[in-house]
């Protein structure tokens, strides 16, 4: 049985994509501990790898799928807002710029481990803080990273250049390739 170790209700709805059955187990892990640690590029990967990791210790014989998500713009990582003025904070900075969203995934199967890296850059449209206020009290982006979410229509994002379900926080394109179209077995 393959185990999704993750909480993420936007991850479960976009794995029924490439599988019917799975198993969710979250992880208890310290995602923090490895901030700073890492370079900003390989920080979901690496936080991937700790989920993944903590599920297939005390389930070795399954397989194990686990994912995370950042949003980088500029220098700066932005996770899930701390509070509505973190999220307002978050999307004014990122209003009019570009970002790149990145998830990186591990899976681990019988005998094998694959650990990948998706990236896709998100243009903002330019907003003025009513539409910021307005979409944080609509869509209460607090479980989101960068405060925001791609599936809800609410006018931020002008385009992005990649995967769109990469931005939702789980590249499902990337996982069909390199994962269930090799090694997943049914």
């Amino acid at each position: 049985m393959l185990i999704l170790a993750s909480q993420s209700p936007r991850r479960r709805e976009l794995l029924k994509k490439l599988i019917d059955e799975y198993e969710i187990i979250v992880p208890n892990v310290d995602e923090k501990a490895i901030e700073g640690i890492v370079s900003a590029s390989s920080l979901a990967l690496e936080e991937s790898k700790l989920k993944a990791y903590a599920i297939h210790s005390k389930y070795p014989n399954n397989e194990v799928i686990a994912c995370d998500t950042i949003v980088v713009l500029g220098d700066e990582v932005l996770g899930k807002p701390l509070d509505e003025n973190d999220a307002f904070r978050m999307l004014k900075n990122e209003s009019g710029k570009k970002q790149v969203v990145i998830s990186g995934y591990t899976y681990i199967g019988k005998g094998v481990e694959v650990n990948r890296s998706v990236a896709t850059d998100v243009y903002f449209n330019e907003l003025s803080d009513e539409q910021i206020w307005d979409y944080i009290k609509k869509y209460q982006p607090l479980d989101k990273a960068g405060a925001y979410g791609i599936q809800d229509e609410a006018g931020l994002i002008k385009s992005i250049v990649g995967s769109y379900d990469n931005v939702m926080g789980f590249p499902t394109e990337d996982l069909r390739i390199h994962v269930f179209n090799r090694y997943y077995q049914k």
